[in-house]
């Protein structure tokens, strides 16, 4: 970002970013600059599960703000990303969300490119009985596509286009990965997936998830279910740098009916629910990892969360739309080796959440 801009857009106020410039979330040059310092910058961004590419030529599509990513399952069982654009033309590679290939080949030119992103053909390079071709100096080493450094943690992949980006560890920091290991200790099983378009700037998502003090107060459900509340002990965890953090709670037997009621709290009404839930088995829960914490959300700077709310799992990831508009992808997903109770539990208590769940309506 330019200093002619910062001066024209953002007049910081005098508590500094204790308030931020509606400049921030409104203005397209801010945006311009985000995808170029963040989206294509020394930073990691979530790209998808291992899960959803289980054999090699498996690819699924991904977003890393504009920039459009093909996420792959290599020939020798590795894991791959590379920009889903023709190195010729820029014309996508791949249309379906998901599928399984053997080779990439560009509708427009048919230029063909192997799962390493390295050109291996152009259509009449060498011309037509003699005539035409490229030109002697054509070298298809150097026109293949652009690659993403990867990095995989427990079945969780992420990508930068930046050489400078730094170690996946150091950058979230070692609390964090320690909670990812937590919650995916074990092969991931994939329950459903599902998105929804928010109409706001991207970054309001994440801050909202880094928030604590909204959820026993908005989302009434927690409030008058008892499943979350102020008096239960938990606290928040900051990643490197301040960018990333975990929100977390315990199981309590502790109701602070009292708390909410003196504060004449929303979350305190019930007559909403009338008494309460007619099926109470979608709060019947079990301790996944003999902790007796109960929710964690964490967040990894900058579009990325994984969700922990009972014996509810899931990823989240943000995709900027512009200014004004996000979508906001959701996978849920549970263990390998699940059992036909556990999974019917994961599944019931997934309608907490989401764009109709009764907690994050």
């Amino acid at each position: 970002m330019t200093s002619a801009m910062e001066e024209k857009l953002i007049r910081w106020p005098e508590e500094g970013v204790r308030r931020i410039p509606y400049a921030v979330y409104s203005s397209q040059e801010v945006f311009e600059a985000e995808q170029k310092a963040i989206f294509r910058g020394p930073i990691w961004h979530f790209l998808g599960l291992e899960a959803q590419i289980p054999e090699p030529g498996c690819y699924v599509l991904a977003q890393m703000g504009e920039a459009p990513v093909i996420l792959l399952r290599r020939k020798d069982g590795s894991v791959g990303a590379l920009v889903n654009r023709c190195s010729h033309k820029g014309t996508p590679l791949v249309f379906l969300p998901a599928g399984k290939i053997d080779r990439f080949m560009c509708i427009y030119h048919n230029w063909c490119f192997d799962f390493e992103g390295n050109m291996t053909s152009a259509a009449f390079e060498r011309g037509v009985r003699g005539k035409g071709g490229m030109a002697s100096t054509f070298k298809k080493e150097d026109n293949g596509l652009q690659k993403l450094r990867v990095h995989s943690i427990c079945g969780l992949v992420f990508g930068t286009l930046s050489d400078e980006t730094p170690p996946f560890e150091e950058y979230v920091g070692p609390e964090l990965i320690a909670n990812i290991q937590r919650v995916c200790a074990k092969p991931l099983r994939i329950l459903g997936q599902y998105s929804q378009t928010l109409p706001s700037n991207w970054k309001l998502y994440i801050e909202n998830v880094k928030d604590p003090y909204h959820a026993s107060i908005l989302h009434a459900f927690n409030g008058v279910m008892k499943q979350d509340r102020l008096t239960m002990e938990g606290g928040i965890t900051m990643g490197s740098r301040g960018w990333s953090h975990i929100s977390y709670s315990k199981m309590s037997t502790d109701g602070g009916d009292e708390v909410y009621a003196s504060g004449d709290l929303r979350s305190a009404e019930i007559t909403a629910y009338g008494f309460g839930l007619r099926d109470k088995s979608m709060t019947d829960v079990w301790d996944d990892f003999g902790d007796r914490i109960s929710m964690t959300i964490q967040t990894i700077f900058p579009n990325f969360v994984l969700q922990q709310l009972r014996n509810c799992l899931a990823v989240r990831t943000v995709v900027p739309k512009g200014t004004h508009e996000s979508e906001l992808r959701w996978i849920a997903f549970g263990y390998e080796d699940d059992d036909e109770r556990k999974l019917n539990g994961r599944l019931k208590q997934s309608n907490m959440m989401g764009p109709a769940g009764l907690i994050a309506m």
